[in-house]
């Protein structure tokens, strides 16, 4: 097979997400290249006709450990002649008890309870459902409201896109949504002049406690993604936000859910991002938890949501009614389970998260020129993300960058003008060169 034949079959036949499909089929500035990809080995991807491309975003941030992972194969081939599904709805199976088992502990035992669906917009709304009908089950039925931060992302299911706040997704849809109230960004390129970005975060916190001290008795829960607010431009910020807002939702009695589904599993230098937001040695401690994306190693969709026992026990009566009835078809699937199994083992027995201290830094490294590049803003760095802002009108930049970064064996999609990196946690220091000199490249191209 050609990429020709396989991409002519592909636009008569396939919708593709977040894209406008006219624009796969122009030709010039406006135009976005659709790549016919054949197989994938490690970081890298290969099309029908020879060329390859080192995936740097991780195919939207999903694969922690490269394409045709070895020991995450295994896995999935032991599993498949044991049990590849069952119901979820009075049956179980070894491998979402033991992923359950594995993530509370994570979690040091706070958050001991999981519930499992196939995506991340399907965990941010079982978060919220959870919260509102938590609030609900225990006679504090005015506690209808949620909280989220302005430019945040949650999802783009209806749901979903009541907590987020970025216009090309919500705008079209207001009339379906019933929106919730957002409170200031931490966003750390907000600073005043001589602001840190702790004080970007404590000015934001100060937002969020006068929003909770008039509405507290309306307001069931805050979401936020932990130091990264990753689809409004990977917006970076200091943990004391986090901090002070668990302090704030304490006092005025609201839920704090954590949307890690693309920050966590390890991609802000811990295994949750909100680890960092430990203070005087206490761990810190959401409410909810949401994961998705990398916690499968990219391999099958799985998300859950872990929560408290305090919240559990809400629900647990004799009245079914009273019950999360929340469900779906593929709830705890056993593949997708064994898949996030062999996940965690590679965390473990391959000490990731040391790795990628040193991987994060030759990131760094790589890419330090560009903080002098007369039309770059902001190059930031958490953990194996990097972005920069580039300083461009020209309404089909991303596009120009997208199509220069491929030509240069590199698949690299930014948001807006905003690029970003977020490769696999196996990027060689040959790779992350690779990647230096085709954002460096493609930036040029792009901008000329």
């Amino acid at each position: 097979m050609r990429n020709s034949d396989l991409l002519q079959r592909s636009l008569k036949a396939v919708w593709h997400p977040c894209t406008q499909m006219k624009q796969h089929t122009d030709a010039g500035a406006g135009s976005l290249p659709l790549i016919p990809i054949s197989h994938g080995k490690g970081a890298w991807l290969h099309d029908f006709d020879g060329n390859r491309y080192l995936d740097g975003i991780s195919s939207w941030w999903v694969n922690l450990f490269g394409h045709c992972n070895p020991r995450i194969n295994a896995a999935l081939r032991d599993q498949l002649d044991q049990l590849e599904h069952v119901i979820l709805a009075g049956c179980t199976h070894r491998p979402v008890v033991e992923l359950s088992e594995r993530l509370s502990a994570l979690t040091g035992g706070t958050l001991g309870h999981c519930f499992y669906a196939s995506d991340g917009a399907s965990a941010t709304e079982i978060a919220l459902k959870m919260s509102f009908h938590s609030w609900r089950n225990r006679g504090r039925e005015k506690k209808q409201d949620f909280l989220c931060l302005e430019g945040s992302y949650h999802g783009e299911t209806v749901g979903a896109l009541a907590v987020t706040d970025v216009a090309i997704f919500k705008d079209a849809y207001a009339p379906l949504i019933r929106p919730a109230t957002t409170v200031p960004t931490p966003d750390a390129r907000h600073a005043r002049p001589g602001e840190s970005p702790a004080d970007v975060a404590r000015r934001a916190a100060a937002g969020l406690e006068q929003q909770l001290e008039r509405h507290h008795e309306s307001i069931a829960a805050l979401i936020v993604e932990p130091l990264i607010q990753c689809a409004s431009g990977m917006a970076m910020y200091d943990p004391e936000y986090l901090r002070l807002a668990r302090a704030l939702c304490d006092r005025y009695d609201v839920h704090l859910i954590c949307d890690e589904i693309a920050v966590g599993c390890g991609r802000t230098g811990t295994f949750f991002a909100h680890e960092q937001a430990a203070s005087d040695g206490q761990p810190f401690k959401p409410d909810f938890l949401c994961l998705s994306k990398g916690i499968s190693g990219g391999y099958l969709p799985l998300s859950v949501v872990l929560t408290t026992d305090d919240v559990y026990q809400a629900f647990y009566d004799d009245v079914t009614a009273r019950g999360f009835l929340h469900s779906h078809s593929y709830t705890g699937n056993a593949l997708a389970c064994r898949a996030a199994l062999a996940t965690l083992e590679i965390f473990e027995s391959e000490q990731v998260l040391t790795g990628n201290k040193g991987r994060a830094e030759k990131i760094a490294k790589a890419l330090a020129p560009l903080g002098s590049h007369p039309q770059v803003r902001h190059l930031r760095q958490r953990g194996m993300i990097l972005a920069f802002d580039v300083d461009s009108d020209d309404p089909h930049f991303s596009r120009r960058f997208y199509r220069a970064a491929l030509e240069r064996e590199a698949l690299i999609r930014p948001i807006g003008t905003t690029v970003y990196l977020m490769p696999p946690y196996i990027v060689s220091d040959e790779e992350i060169d690779h990647l230096g000199r085709a954002v460096s490249g493609a930036l040029a191209e792009a901008l000329a």
